[in-house]
């Protein structure tokens, strides 16, 4: 019997938006190579795989080219597998030991709640090139251990940036969130992210980024919770609730595909 493979939309509220990841319930642990031959096969921004160990699953996440330490929107996809598939009781917390840490999922109603931690960013200069990369003129700049935020104008210019992934791909950080303030009286704030160096030149929906934009705009607005709306051409709504130095990523995931891997 070949490996299971499963396609899930997550911070989705219907199918084909959000961010669409694969995941590996693994009969077996594998090794490397095997996961990254996989994910670059599937050509998703992101494929989790999953090894039931002690109280938890190992979760591993890899881009088509990279494994990363953190992902949020696989994350989400991983625990929406594992209630849907039996593996785990739906009143119980899902528990992950990854390359960052304990990182736990909930359920909230429909909802799926992830508790990350929160990765500030420092205020910086611009890397040059920067602004040129983007394709508009930036404002506050600032890097976290991953990422560069960059706030821009207002919510048309993010919509409708064109930047230049060659670029984007020659600076020294795994990516670029771009945001600014939401138009939207529904959404706080807007975003979009880069990593072309990683093998995405555009995440769909990052949950990663918003442990770090949920603290940013947390301290430019005045409060906890938030929601965030990445308004990239698939789209998806991040819900957010800073905790200290945690940050509760909150949304729906919608199984796409079953299959099976025969290699």
């Amino acid at each position: 019997m070949g490996q299971s493979i499963i396609v899930v939309d997550a911070f989705a509220d219907q199918p084909f938006t959000g961010n669409p990841a694969a995941v590996c319930v693994l009969n077996q642990p594998e090794d490397e190579r095997w996961m990254q031959l996989v994910a670059r096969e599937m050509n998703l921004s992101e494929t989790a795989f999953l090894f039931h160990e002690g109280d938890a699953f190992r979760l591993r996440w890899f881009t088509p080219t990279v494994e990363v330490d953190l992902c949020g929107h696989a994350t989400l996809a991983s625990a929406h597998v594992l209630w849907e598939s039996g593996r785990l009781p739906t009143t119980e917390a899902a528990r992950f030991q990854t390359r960052s840490g304990l990182l736990t999922a909930s359920r909230s109603g429909d909802r799926i709640v992830l508790d990350f931690p929160a990765v500030d960013a420092q205020a910086c200069d611009a890397p040059p090139g920067l602004a040129e990369a983007i394709g508009a003129p930036i404002g506050y700049t600032a890097k976290n251990a991953f990422d560069y935020l960059v706030e821009l104008g207002n919510e048309t210019v993010v919509r409708t940036l064109r930047p230049d992934f060659v670029r984007l791909a020659t600076l020294p950080a795994r990516g670029v969130m771009v945001t600014s303030r939401s138009d939207d009286p529904a959404f706080d704030f807007v975003s979009r992210f880069f990593a072309p160096s990683f093998g995405i030149p555009e995440d769909p929906v990052t949950g990663s980024a918003h442990c770090c934009l949920g603290p940013h705009w947390r301290d430019r607005l005045g409060k906890s919770a938030l929601v965030g709306h990445q308004v990239s051409a698939r789209g998806g709504v991040v819900r957010v609730e800073v905790r200290g130095d945690r940050v509760h990523l909150g949304g729906n995931a919608i199984t796409i595909m079953r299959g099976e891997l025969s290699a």
